[in-house]
């Protein structure tokens, strides 16, 4: 299960507390640490670092919140980029926004994410809010999904497959139309890795 930026501060914070006092931290400590002024949040946050697995926690005790025996977690931080949008990019992220992933879920350290906006991508079961992960690639196999421009264009996402001395690109709208197109006009930038969902 992969982290947010935020969760994986907590969960530092938890780690060093710990390893500095001998016992976890309040929730309320927590917040004073992050200055969040709403308990609720920090609730929220440790809940879901329960229920993705790192921590436990024991009802009704100030210091309930126990750090998961095992190795320490490890995560690999990546950059959101931008947002996708009808499989076109639409706007670059500037604000230095992250997402930390198991080292396991990427094989290349050049990645990246997109965040979807809308539902236009759900034939591909690409839903808004996920978060594409992208390996940074200028060549790609048939069947991969691929972030490509026509003539350094406008970049789109859509499924790669070579064609002789042409590349069909399928889309991932039901109601879009492939494009047959000579390779030389055609630019690779990267390749769909995986795709990251959050429930709450």
């Amino acid at each position: 299960m992969y982290l947010t930026k935020r969760q994986k501060e907590i969960l530092d914070y938890i780690n060093r507390y710990v390893d500095e006092n001998g016992y976890a931290p309040t929730l309320k400590e927590i917040g004073i640490g992050f200055g969040l002024s709403s308990p609720a949040t920090v609730y929220n946050h440790i809940e879901l670092l329960v229920q993705k697995g790192y921590l436990k926690k024991t009802p009704h005790q100030g210091r309930g919140i126990e750090l998961v025996d095992g190795d320490p977690v490890r995560t690999i931080e990546v950059p959101i980029l931008g947002q996708i949008s009808a499989a076109r990019i639409i706007q670059a992220t500037t604000a230095g926004e992250t997402v930390n992933l198991p080292p396991d879920f990427i094989a290349r350290k050049a990645s990246y994410a997109l965040r979807v906006l809308g539902n236009s991508m759900t034939n591909e079961h690409v839903c808004d809010g996920d978060l594409i992960i992208v390996e940074d690639r200028t060549t790609a196999e048939d069947g991969e999904m691929v972030l490509a421009s026509l003539e350094d264009k406008k970049v789109f996402l859509r499924k790669h497959y070579l064609e002789g001395q042409r590349t069909r690109f399928q889309p991932t709208n039901p109601a879009g139309a492939s494009w047959l197109v000579d390779k030389e006009r055609v630019r690779v930038q990267g390749v769909v890795a995986g795709l990251m969902r959050r429930y709450r």
